[in-house]
């Protein structure tokens, strides 16, 4: 698994795709910080910014070697995830 320096996971509770990532996160040991966009307007606008799009779950991933870029995974992409992930 690639070292990860911070994952952000912008989501809402009433998200089915939401629960499922967090779960399926959880499962695979992969340490996040949950973002509750319907709580916190302001987080939500700069979801919006970086993505372009309001949907979740949005998945911001740096790492921690700064050799991999920002990666920005909109949905649940298991194997975007994983790939990016390295698992």
């Amino acid at each position: 698994m690639n070292k990860i320096k911070e994952y952000k996971l912008y989501s809402t509770p009433t998200c089915g795709y939401c629960h499922i990532l967090k779960d399926w996160l959880a499962a695979n040991n992969v340490e996040f910080t949950e973002i509750n966009v319907a709580a916190d307007p302001a987080k939500g606008m700069e979801m919006v910014q970086k993505t372009g799009q309001m949907g979740v779950p949005v998945s911001i991933i740096t790492f921690a070697d700064k050799k991999m870029p920002e990666a920005v995974i909109l949905g649940f992409d298991q194997t975007k995830i994983s790939q990016t992930l390295g698992l």
